[in-house]
């Protein structure tokens, strides 16, 4: 029953496709107002604005109302979820498992020596040659 309402659907879509483009802008009165359009053809002296326009409205009611339908025929069923059984070109992917890196060797620890007694009451030596600090000379007044 299901296959039937889906195949109806596509079909109600499909007109409603054709029946809009079929119908004219709203600028394609203003030609027919100079002589260039025939506006008494087969559908009456409106032309076929009115035909047109009410079959796409039921159209498109018909093809809300089976979407809503077939939507709740869904949810009231409990439309069955797949687990990714037939994935395509990724099913091959999928039933690989992830190749995995080795860990990386940790880095070799570094060890600072302890200070010992003796290294801590000597001086710390200057960074190099740095002459001392000369002396401003006074200001005379």
């Amino acid at each position: 029953m299901f296959v039937i309402f889906s195949v109806f659907y596509i079909l109600i879509a499909a007109a409603m496709i054709v029946l809009i483009l079929l119908q004219n802008g709203a600028g394609a009165d203003a030609g027919s107002g100079f002589g260039s359009g025939a506006s008494a053809t087969v559908f009456g002296a409106r032309g076929s604005a009115t035909f047109l326009t009410r079959t796409t409205g039921i159209l498109a009611t018909l093809f809300f109302l089976m979407s809503l339908g077939m939507g709740m025929y869904l949810h009231a069923n409990g439309a069955q979820h797949d687990d990714g059984g037939d994935l395509g070109v990724m099913s091959s992917a999928a039933s690989k498992p992830a190749a995995q890196k080795p860990a990386p060797a940790p880095a070799p620890a570094t060890e600072v020596p302890l200070a010992t007694p003796a290294a801590a009451n000597t001086p710390a030596k200057s960074a190099g040659n740095v002459p001392a600090a000369a002396t401003a000379p006074a200001k005379k007044d």
